[in-house]
């Protein structure tokens, strides 16, 4: 029989891992985050069919579940919505290719 508090424990365990890899690259993550802004204005400055952001991006708002995943599991879960938002991103920014996985989930989360 499963303890009754043991959703609860999970929650926060998950909730403790996603804060502890937070600040643990966030100097990473803020020098990725400003790469990715400025790849983003100079795309939308060159192509009139990019948005300046990808906070309105349905590849990227789908990840978000499964970036969340991945960043609590430290990599283990790999969902194929953020599968699918790695390859959306590099494609249209050439920074965002030499970001690893980790940096581009944790920006993927900050949208």
């Amino acid at each position: 029989m499963k303890h009754p508090r043991q959703p609860a424990i999970r929650l926060l365990t998950a909730t403790l891992l996603l804060g502890l890899s937070m600040t643990a690259s966030a100097s990473t993550f803020y020098t990725i985050s400003d790469s990715l802004s400025g790849s983003v204005k100079a795309i939308s400055d060159g192509t009139s069919g990019t948005s300046g952001s990808f906070s309105s991006d349905k590849i990227v708002l789908a990840a978000r579940d499964d970036a969340a995943s991945y960043v609590a599991s430290a990599g283990a879960i790999r969902g194929v919505h953020l599968e699918a938002a790695f390859m959306h991103i590099r494609e249209l920014l050439p920074a965002a290719r030499q970001a690893s996985d980790d940096e581009l989930a944790q920006a993927i989360l900050a949208i």
